[in-house]
């Protein structure tokens, strides 16, 4: 770091500032009202049936989840690892953490049909359940990236700092690593049943994280009017490229995994040939506008420095997101169960039959109000505490650091 001093401040008042409120205020009205519409009528007006029973919902309430520890990734780094460069972004850092997962815990717990019975299940655990586990997670995450919060903000607790930094950063790996574990212990399912998938959605949960708090980070500082460098954006820019790399890497070992187990020839043809909308989605949706584009928008050598690429490079990645997501979630679903393996079912409950899902317009409300959610308690956020540095210039930061 260079010797000035990084000051934070408060967002201001203004007229951006209460249309953000109206804007995000309807998308959280939306989910609401979405909500009360599913409450009152039931999952049947949804697209979800007795096969399919994670729908659209939990592909955002996932991928908010696994943003959220992604995106403390960026404290982490200059807490943990001791890299000045990232320590003034630390604060935003774990604002956006807690806002996503939030919203994501919100959505996850609103499709659940009855959300007044998550009391049960934080009162009564089954510690053989990796669901059980995961309410642990969750609440330990929140409780630590607000301690983490509050070392960076209070100096008497300065002390504490790297302790709180190196304690967040180890249970939001063990989060994300249940979250995957979530699927990989759930042998039932050919397309889920893989001991790769913790380490895939740690991947993942780096490379959306990252992305979202890329986008954040410089809608803060273009909204505020307040100086964001190259040294700051170029960093970011190539370590999204990484954390890109290393999750379309795991993906390919997991295909590849598949591919050599005999029994898995056939969800592997599905999803990658057959499949229809989840064959679309894999190859357009996460492995060309997922990974492949964002990587060169990255690596030109004619858009190096350009703020434009970067932006529309976290966009893609985000949206690559939710397809690869909606691939692992739904498509996993989709195809049978294995019921009898080597013999052939038949029945009239559609034994052996792909199932079919189209979700409905009330799903689409209830996972957007779970992301107006997040981007409301973001902006709320920087108005009412000092989570924004007033200036990320390259003269503000030393570029020669690491």
């Amino acid at each position: 770091m260079s010797n000035t001093a990084i000051v934070y401040r408060e967002v201001g008042e203004g007229r951006g500032f209460y249309l953000l409120l109206v804007l995000f205020g309807a998308v959280v009205a939306m989910g609401a009202l979405a909500f009360f519409h599913l409450e009152h009528e039931g999952h049947h007006v949804t697209g979800m049936n007795n096969q399919i029973v994670w729908g659209l919902p939990h592909v955002f309430a996932i991928f908010l989840i696994v943003a959220a520890s992604g995106a403390l990734n960026v404290g982490s780094i200059g807490t943990v690892f001791r890299k000045p460069l990232y320590q003034p972004m630390g604060r935003l850092s774990a604002l956006v953490a807690m806002a996503l997962l939030l919203g994501g815990l919100v959505v996850l717990v609103l499709d659940l049909g009855h959300p007044d019975r998550l009391i049960v299940a934080m009162t009564h655990y089954n510690f053989k359940s990796i669901f059980a586990w995961n309410i642990i997670l969750y609440n330990g995450f929140l409780a630590l990236a607000g301690f983490y919060l509050w070392t960076m903000m209070d100096r008497q607790l300065k002390a504490l700092y790297p302790y709180a930094g190196f304690a967040a950063f180890s249970w939001r790996l063990i989060l994300t690593m249940g979250t995957g574990s979530i699927f990989g212990f759930l042998v039932v399912r050919q397309f889920y049943d893989s001991a790769i998938m913790a380490p895939l959605f740690i991947a993942m949960s780096f490379s959306f994280g990252l992305a979202v708090f890329i986008l954040v980070l410089y809608a803060g500082f273009a909204w505020t009017r307040r100086p964001l460098g190259d040294v700051v954006l170029n960093r970011l820019r190539y370590l999204l490229a990484v954390f890109i790399g290393a999750a379309l890497f795991l993906e390919l070992m997991r295909h590849l995994a598949n591919l050599y187990v005999t029994r898995r020839h056939g969800v592997e043809q599905f999803i990658l040939s057959d499949g229809g909308i989840y064959t679309q989605l894999f190859w357009v949706g996460q492995v060309f506008l997922g990974a492949l584009v964002p990587l060169s928008l990255i690596f030109c050598r004619r858009l190096v420095g350009n703020r434009l690429s970067l932006l529309v490079a976290c966009v893609l990645v985000i949206l690559g997101g939710f397809a690869q997501l909606y691939v692992i979630l739904i498509g996993g679903q989709a195809y049978p169960l294995e019921l009898f393996p080597g013999a052939t079912v038949e029945s009239t409950f559609f034994d052996g039959q792909i199932s079919r899902y189209a979700p409905t317009v009330w799903e689409w409300m209830l996972g957007l109000g779970g992301v107006g959610i997040s981007l409301l308690l973001v902006t709320v956020g920087v108005r009412v505490l000092r989570f924004l540095p007033v200036s990320l210039a390259d003269e503000v930061l030393d570029s020669d650091d690491s």
